[in-house]
This record gives C-alpha cells, sequence and structure tokens, in this order.
C-alpha cells in the first residue's frame, strides 16, 4: 500500500470519527493550511492526525489548550507508541494571553540504587551501545503522567477523565497502523516483550502490517482506570508494583528499581530560559533541558550577523549556522545537566559579554579549526563529554480560543523505549541519555548517572513571542540531539528569512553538532551548496536525518498550523479546517526519529 493513501485515509477517518465539520483541502508543496483558522478558534498541532483530531475535539468541547495537549498525548500514547507515552517524560511548555510563562519538567529519573557505575562492564568500560538502550536498566521512573496531572490541575478546564475519552475508543475500538509504526518496529522493534510482542508481531516474526488495524484492550483498562482514579494510583499500589516487577524481573539486565521509587517522584516546575533575538523574545525549557538554551545560544551567537541579507539560499548563512551550532554544543556537553544535582551556570552561559565572545570565533570566510568550551561565569571546573541521542521522541504545540498555548515534547526515547511493556505501555529506555562514564581526565562529569537524578535531555519545546508580546510561534521537534538545530533552523527561517513556519520546517538541516563536519541533510535543497560549503572550510557529508516538527503560529490575526512533511503530523483546528502537506515519501519509508 502507498503511503500517500494511507495519510489520506487518516484524515478521512479523524474527520468523521472526531471532527464531523472538519474537510481536507490539498495545498502546494511546502504549503501551510489553505484557509487559516480564526484568531477565535482553537488549533492542534501533532505528529499524527488522529491525536490532533482528538485535541480539537476537547477544545470544541470548551477544553483549554492544556486539556487538548494531554488529550492529543493519550492519543499518541495508542496509535504513535514507539515514540512517547505514559512510560516516558515529557516536557510542558505554557503562556497565557498576558504572556506568563510555565515550564513543567516531566523528564524520568534514576532509581535511587543509580550509581556513577550503572552503564560500566565488570572491567570499567562502558558497555556496547545495544546493551545500553535496550534491558531493563535503561528505563526511568515514568514523568508523563504526573506532570499531565500537575499541568491540568492548574490549567485544565474539562474534567480530567473527559480528556481520555478519544484514546480510550482508539485502543478499544482498534486503529490502523501507520506506514511509520510498521517501519518503526520492522528495524527496531526486535526487543520488545511480553503482550506488546504478540500485539505487534502477531505471527511471532513479522511486525503487523501498514494499514492493518489493531486494539489494545489492556492498554484501553489501564487508561479507564487513570481516568477513573486520577494520575495519582499510577505511582503507587499495583501499578507501582507492576512497574518495578517487570523491572526488576527482567531477562535482561534488570534493574533494581523499586515501587518506592516509582511512589516518590514528582514533576518539577522550572524557571523557563528566556533570551531576546532581534526584536523577539524566546522561551522554553531549563535545565535538565539542554535545549532551550542552547537553541538560544545559537541564536544569539548569530545575531551580529545579517542573516535576513544573506538569505536562506547562501551558503555563508548555512556555515555561520553549522559553526554556531559547534561552540554551543561544546558548552552543552560541557555544563548541561539535572540542576538538582549539578552546578549548570545558565546565567552566564546566557551572558551577553560571554556570547558576544564565542559569536567572535566565528568567521564568514572560514571553518574553526577546532572547538572547546568556553568558560562562562559561575562555570564549575568540567571537562567536555559526549552527547546522546534520544531518537524516539513526538511534539504538539496546541492553542485555544482565550489565549493559552501550550507547546509539548514527549518520548520514551528509543523506538518501543526499553521494549519492556507493562500494562499495555510501554517503559522508556531514557537513562543511557546519561554519559556512561562518570568520570573523564579525572573529573566527574555532569551528566553522570545518581540516584533519583534526570538525565539530560536536547527536547525544545518554545514559545516565541513578538515585538508586540504576544505569541508569534510555538514549535517543538523530535529526533534526538538534532531537536536543537531543527529548531533553531526553523526560527532563522521564520524571524529572518520571513518564511511560513511550514516552509521553515520542511527546509533542509545542516546539523554540525561535534568540533568538525556534520551532516547536510539527503534529499533536501542544502546538498548543491555542498561544494561551496566545502570552499569555505566545512567538510559535511550527506546523510539522512531522522527529523519531526510540529508548530503553530499567528499572523495576521490567525492561527496557522504547520506540520513536517518527513512525518504524517497534520494541524487542525475548530473551524473544521486541517492542514494536508506534501509527504517526503522516502523519508516516512524509513525515517527514525
Amino acid at each position: 500500500m502507498s503511503l500517500a493513501p494511507v495519510s489520506k485515509r487518516w484524515l478521512v477517518l479523524a474527520a468523521a470519527l472526531l471532527l464531523p465539520a472538519c474537510t481536507t483541502t490539498g495545498t502546494p508543496p511546502g504549503a501551510a493550511v489553505a484557509r487559516s483558522p480564526q484568531a477565535g478558534e482553537g488549533i492542534v498541532s501533532a505528529a499524527d492526525p488522529r491525536a490532533a483530531a482528538a485535541g480539537v475535539e476537547i477544545l470544541r468541547k470548551g477544553g483549554s489548550a492544556t486539556d487538548a495537549a494531554i488529550a492529543t498525548m493519550l492519543v499518541l500514547n495508542v496509535v504513535e507508541p514507539q515514540n512517547s507515552g505514559i512510560g516516558g517524560g515529557l516536557f510542558f511548555v505554557r503562556t497565557d494571553r498576558s504572556g506568563a510563562l510555565t515550564t513543567v519538567d516531566g523528564r524520568e529519573t534514576a532509581p535511587a540504587a543509580a550509581t556513577p557505575e550503572w552503564f560500566l562492564a565488570p572491567d570499567g568500560k562502558p558497555l556496547p551501545s545495544r546493551e545500553l538502550q535496550t534491558g531493563a536498566r535503561s528505563a526511568g521512573v515514568p514523568g508523563a503522567l504526573a506532570a499531565m496531572a500537575s499541568a491540568h490541575k492548574r490549567f485544565g478546564k474539562l474534567p480530567w477523565a473527559d480528556l481520555f475519552a478519544p484514546a480510550i475508543r482508539l485502543a478499544n475500538d482498534g486503529f490502523t497502523v501507520s506506514a511509520r509504526m510498521h517501519n518503526g518496529l520492522k528495524l527496531y522493534g526486535r526487543h520488545v516483550t511480553g503482550w506488546a510482542r504478540q500485539t505487534y508481531f502477531p505471527d511471532g516474526a513479522q511486525p503487523v502490517a501498514t494499514g492493518s488495524t489493531i486494539r489494545v484492550p489492556l492498554f484501553a483498562q489501564t487508561l479507564q482506570r487513570i481516568a477513573r482514579e486520577g494520575a495519582a494510583p499510577f505511582y503507587r499500589g499495583g501499578s507501582a508494583a507492576r512497574i518495578a516487577g517487570a523491572l526488576s524481573g527482567a531477562e535482561q539486565r534488570p534493574s533494581p528499581m523499586t515501587a518506592q521509587d516509582i511512589g516518590s517522584y514528582r514533576a518539577r516546575d522550572r524557571q523557563p530560559i528566556c533570551a531576546t533575538y532581534r526584536v523577539y523574545r524566546i522561551c522554553g525549557m531549563g535545565p535538565p533541558s539542554s535545549g532551550g538554551i542552547t537553541v538560544l545560544m545559537i541564536l544569539k551567537q548569530l545575531e551580529r550577523f545579517d542573516m535576513a541579507g544573506l538569505g536562506r539560499n547562501s551558503p555563508v548563512a548555512w556555515h555561520l549556522l553549522a559553526e554556531s551550532e559547534r561552540l554551543a554544543y561544546a558548552d552543552r556537553d560541557m555544563y548541561l545537566g539535572d540542576p538538582d544535582f549539578v552546578q549548570v551556570p545558565v546565567p552566564g552561559l546566557l551572558d551577553p559579554a560571554y556570547l558576544a565572545s564565542r559569536s567572535a570565533l566565528i568567521g564568514e570566510g572560514q571553518s574553526l579549526a577546532s572547538i572547546e568550551p568556553g568558560k562562562p561565569k559561575g562555570a564549575p571546573e568540567r571537562k567536555r563529554v559526549a552527547f546522546k541521542d534520544d531518537p524516539g521522541t513526538t511534539h504538539l504545540s496546541a492553542a485555544d480560543a482565550a489565549g493559552e498555548v501550550v507547546t509539548v515534547t514527549t518520548t520514551i526515547n528509543g523506538y518501543f523505549g526499553s521494549g519492556i511493556a507493562v500494562d499495555g505501555y510501554m517503559l522508556n529506555n531514557e537513562l543511557p541519555d546519561f554519559d556512561a562514564t562518570p568520570a573523564k581526565d579525572g573529573y566527574l562529569v555532569a551528566n553522570r548517572v545518581e540516584g533519583g537524578k534526570r538525565p539530560r535531555s536536547s527536547m525544545a519545546p518554545t514559545i516565541v513571542y513578538g515585538p508586540d508580546g504576544k505569541v508569534r510561534l510555538a514549535i517543538g521537534a523530535a529526533g534526538g540531539s538534532t531537536i536543537i538545530c531543527q529548531i533553531a533552523k526553523a526560527l532563522i527561517g521564520v524571524l529572518d528569512w520571513n518564511m511560513s513556519a511550514q516552509d521553515a520546517i520542511a527546509m533542509g538541516l545542516v546539523f554540525a553538532p561535534g568540533s568538525k563536519g556534520g551532516v547536510i541533510e539527503e534529499g533536501t535543497e542544502l546538498v548543491a551548496m555542498l561544494p561551496q560549503l566545502q570552499a569555505l572550510g566545512e567538510t559535511l557529508k550527506v546523510a539522512p536525518l531522522g527529523l519531526k516538527a510540529n508548530a503553530i503560529e499567528y499572523v495576521d490575526g490567525r492561527w496557522v498550523g504547520a506540520a513536517d512533511p518527513r512525518s504524517e503530523g497534520v494541524a487542525m483546528d475548530t473551524g473544521g479546517h486541517v492542514t494536508v502537506i506534501k509527504r517526503r515519501v522516502n523519508e516516512l519509508n524509513g525515517a527514525h526519529e
């Protein structure tokens, strides 16, 4: 079955089942919606049309953007279980009409018994990557549900149980298997166990086929219980015992996680990270997210350059972006970690004088010979360490008629997380986002494993305010460590190059997080620039990148949705309009988030 008919059928199903008045309209490649929603309408952009439709259903019932985001996340858990769910974590960024910001940290935590040697073999060396990424020791205490409950308590309008209805309906009645889900199972799903193995590999060997229908009644029962009793019982009693039992009794690298570890979990409000870029104010998550601060550093280091004048077709502009990425990632790798455990020099990293000194290292006509972290004010003495990917992730953005805007990135980390399933959902494999080696060159690294600690993340849900103080854009992405560069690239596209959010997301990516080199996204317009970039000293290679972004933007008094053509995502509004994007079929056939 071809991918285009599958995507079209989902839109029709979403319209028929969840949005009775919804219509779809074709658009030219890269275009946004054909008729943008009115200012008073709500909107949801998500990586799956059924999830976006669930969020709009909630908005139509009078729910807030927070309510819509929660309903969207729950449906994503059903139809996109390889990427996110209540067995994982999230970062939640919310603003209201007044501009007040709230950021909730629902990142997973390591069990109390975790030590800096958590991922070391008996010889003291890090375990092989495959062993790190799978099995029980890769799982942290899930935080997503606690963060949802915390947000709903303060910002929800509809009853908690109402938000679960779309997901319960799909889990019980069945849903169509997407090409991305099938390919994720085929490429990365061999480690799934228990009921998930029986559900997703019904003959024991081959994954469920694209276009087939599957049901997950066990997960429907779990959702019904949480809808009825609230989130608290998830973290205690039989639920906590089953999570701990599945991990401690796992065949592959059992974990000493206990029910007490799960019961002690708390979602945390964090201080938002904000800075100006030209005439805009950009805000996101603070540590343990490295995403918000690294995006801001990339942009601030570019602020002295005339990016608008250079334009999107300039190899110099992309060279400058690559150089700024390298410098920002060097500081990220050195200093970012869980602020409850390590000293993170946020003010020093965002200090204008410090960023000016880092920017001064960037030249328009040549590449830096070497990249080293800087020394911002308040920085502890540490050595640079390597970053980790978190590939299985998803993002959504929502706005309601009252002016509330929510943007959330949520994840179970790798495809299907740890591979361990409990009560109809997958448990995450977030703990490999810690650095496996606890010390380097005689110094403890900031992102080492410790009991109760949250691993560093690249997730970067972001809100941009215009010069009038009103929300201009809400955006986020999936794709592990590429998330930061995806957001920085899209913001430059919108704010400097006057592109729509849709076109900025669809644009190709230069991903350069290391001390040299990097990747030009295969199959994009940027590949043609490679000779000019090489003449500037860039040593980039052309390769595929598993990218996935979503956004909503406020333009000319209207909300406009954007979804990544590399994914099956859409944006829908309460006026009955759906984005239809020309898909990059090659990405859908094999991309990995």
